[in-house]
């Protein structure tokens, strides 16, 4: 039965695609689940909510009342009414406030069961088959509550829902068909016209299945048992061209079948009088040789004896027997040939129905498998087609007198192309938490059509996959990428209501506005995230971040971007990411009127709670931009005589720091695709890896005055050792600071 045990179906937090990962880790913080998943926002179309995709059959039409989408039955006036058991509420609890724990659904339904309370039994069912309705034994057991309590007309539509979600499963479809033969007057016209169109539905969408035996077996014996041997007879010929695991017991009921009735009552006329008179000429041809030696035998006058009117002899019987199995016999070996071709796949899946529990990975492959060569095939039989036209006509003609394979089905999709939904259908129940599988289902179907690929993305996003936020974004990137703004935003709001607090969801929807070139929405997105996250430094300071940039960038407005940061900074003095983005502000400006304000940066970073090689590199790059824009030698020596004397009293602290620091942010390059790249110090190996803290001896003779003083500062700064704080780009050393992400 479906399974029991459960896998923890809360998104874990993911990453961040733009920045660090040590932000990733504050940024994506795990939120606890809902205490209920939401509703569908919109009725489901088709069989969006199936296992058997839309594209596959059209199931049994669902009665006006009932919601397809939400899988809950209607609301009765009697739910309201009488008293629950005494444990009820306690169980109820339990599950709803842990949706993810599956078994605490099953001691409810089970404590429910125990009881025999019908109100309870059916708010258990009903809430357990919105979250779970891969469980087909509990849609089995809820249309049994539904009879026993005399509600027929319920227990059908609860099947009738059932099949909606999962209609690949073969015994719900005989639980369905032995309940309406339960339930319906076999002695009314329309009952077996109802029965036979329910077996075609359930055919069209678990026909194909490898493990279909069953229906098909009941199939043939229900026609049987209408006294139909030629539909019966039809039934098998349509299963003998179908790879399925019992393949050969179907070929031997074939021949029993064949050898219990005349030929006339089980093939079709067509096909009988076909044979017949072909095994008549061949009769006629076999006696002609006898012809002379019986008529110089046979008494003058006396004819042939004649075969009474309407009565096939015995002899005539066998060889339309014969000929009848030499046909189907090439159906049987064609189709033994494909049930050996996936055998190993079959026998590789050892759990092809529901569970909560993780597969392992050899399960994983063995589905990726397997789909791998389905796909191949399907592939090679396309091309294979295209390139002989005819090919694909002669072999449905020679194969049997109603050819299945190559040939169109109600649909109007290929048998062929169907099997490739089969398998992705019967992977997406057994696999249904992986996010995969469902990815690649979509890109299997989104060339063929995006309407499929949409209902595709609405029954993983709002059924099974609620809590997992990549398969969320992926579909909002789908009705992007076509169009659907409006959708877009939609999925993106409502996966922040399931995961608030997830940093990648907010950043995703104010990218979705920057790009539909709504800036000022956009700006307001992570305005909210940077109110709503103020009672968290670190992540406040990542969407301070992520805002001043836009504000900068886009906005063109560095005033706002700038009061962003300092705000930010009151809130985490000794966040370097911020210093880092201000001062890369500041020195972005122009450089006659930026002096001030970068000073500042870096006087306020060396009072702020930092490390010592943090502090060291803001100093430097003081000092940097002093030299590169100071409008005074006073100035630049002055800022000079304050770095030395931080160096003396830091340089010990910042010289452990270095020692193979590889996050230094230093040694980082921040590309324009917003890749960091580590950058080596161009140090020649015959100088000490060692900075320097005092400014090297001044030359012999050298003038001591102010200029030369200045002059020591000039040689300071072209020794190669000044590459070890990371100046190694000094004509463009903004990238060596633009902050890791």
């Amino acid at each position: 039965m479906a399974a029991e045990g459960s896998e923890d179906m809360s998104s874990s937090s993911g990453e961040l695609e733009e920045e660090s990962s040590a932000m990733e880790a504050i940024a994506l913080e795990a939120v606890p689940p809902p205490t209920a998943i939401p509703p569908p926002t919109e009725p489901t179309e088709l069989l969006e909510e199936n296992g058997g995709g839309a594209v596959i059959f059209e199931a049994p039409e669902v009665p006006a009342e009932a919601n397809a989408a939400s899988f809950s039955m209607p609301t009765r006036a009697e739910d309201e009414e009488g008293d629950l058991p005494a444990d009820f509420e306690r169980l109820w609890k339990a599950a709803n406030d842990n949706p993810q724990d599956f078994t605490s659904w099953t001691d409810l339904l089970q404590y429910c069961e125990q009881e025999s309370h019908i109100i309870a039994s059916r708010r258990a069912l009903e809430a357990f088959l919105a979250r779970y309705p891969l469980c087909y034994g509990y849609w089995k057991k809820f249309a049994d509550l539904e009879r026993r309590a005399g509600n027929n007309d319920k227990a059908e539509e609860v099947c009738v829902q059932g099949l909606q979600v999962i209609p690949l499963s073969v015994d719900l479809w005989i639980h369905y068909i032995n309940l309406l033969l339960g339930t319906l007057d076999m002695n009314l016209p329309e009952s077996p016209k109802r029965i036979r169109s329910v077996f075609e539905d359930a055919m069209a969408a678990a026909g194909l299945d490898f493990h279909s035996d069953r229906l098909w077996d009941l199939y043939v014996e229900w026609e049987k048992e209408q006294g139909d041997m030629g539909a019966a007879t039809a039934v098998l010929d349509r299963v003998l061209q179908i790879p399925t695991q019992l393949y050969s017991s179907h070929y031997d009921k074939f021949k029993t079948h064949l050898n219990s009735y005349e030929p006339k009552e089980v093939l079709s006329p067509g096909e009988y009088e076909e044979l017949r008179a072909v095994c008549r000429q061949s009769q006629k041809a076999e006696r002609a040789e006898q012809a002379q030696e019986e008529e110089e035998e046979r008494p003058p006058g006396e004819e042939e004896p004649a075969t009474p009117e309407g009565k096939d002899s015995e002899e005539l019987i066998q060889k339309i027997r014969e000929q009848v199995l030499v046909c189907r016999d090439k159906v049987y070996q064609q189709n033994e040939g494909e049930v050996r071709k996936r055998w190993h796949f079959e026998d590789a899946i050892k759990r092809p129905y529901f569970h909560v529990k993780p597969l392992d990975r050899v399960q994983l492959r063995a589905w990726h498998s397997y789909l791998d060569w389905e796909i191949a095939q399907l592939n090679k039989d396309t091309k294979d087609s295209s390139e002989d036209p005819t090919q694909e006509a002669q072999q449905g003609s020679e194969a049997a007198p109603q050819p299945e394979e190559g040939s169109e089905g109600s649909s109007g999709v290929a048998v062929d192309d169907r099997r490739v939904h089969i398998l992705f259908e019967r992977c997406l129940i057994a696999c249904a938490l992986y996010e995969e599988f469902w990815s690649r289902y979509v890109q299997y179907l989104e060339p063929k059509s995006v309407e499929e690929a949409r209902a595709l993305y609405r029954r993983a996003c709002q059924i099974h996959l609620t809590h997992k936020h990549t398969i969320h974004m992926q579909w909002a990137t789908f009705e992007e990428r076509h169009g659907d703004l409006d959708e877009a935003r939609r999925v993106l709001v409502d996966l922040e209501k399931t995961l608030p607090g997830l940093a990648v969801v907010r950043l995703r929807r104010a990218g979705l506005e920057r790009r539909a070139g709504r800036l000022d929405e956009s700006e307001a997105l992570l305005r909210e995230a940077v109110a709503q996250s103020i009672e968290k430094p670190s992540l406040h300071a990542f969407y301070s971040i992520k805002l001043a940039r836009l504000l900068l960038k886009l906005g063109r407005s560095p005033g706002k971007a700038r009061i962003v940061l300092q705000e930010a900074l009151q809130i985490s003095p000794d966040n370097g990411k911020l210093h880092l983005n201000l001062l890369e502000l500041e020195v972005s400006g122009d450089p006659r009127g930026s002096a001030e304000g970068v000073q500042e940066c870096v006087t306020r970073a060396l009072a702020a709670p930092l490390s010592p090689r943090v502090k060291i590199l803001f100093s430097q790059r003081g000092l940097q931009y002093a030299e590169d824009y100071g409008n005074s030698i006073q100035s630049v020596l002055s800022i000079y005589e304050e770095h030395q004397k931080l160096l003396k009293e830091l340089g010990g602290k910042k010289r452990g720091a270095e020692n193979g620091d590889i996050e230094d942010p230093e040694k980082l390059s921040k590309a324009d695709d917003g890749t960091a790249v580590a950058m080596t110090p161009q140090v020649p190996p015959t100088m000490p890896h060692v900075p320097i803290t005092t400014p090297p001896p001044p030359v012999m003779g050298s003038d001591m005055s102010a200029q030369g003083a200045y002059a020591g500062y000039s040689n300071w700064y072209q020794q190669p050792q000044y590459g070890n704080y990371g100046y190694q780009n000094t004509w463009n050393y903004n990238q060596g600071y633009y902050p890791p992400s």
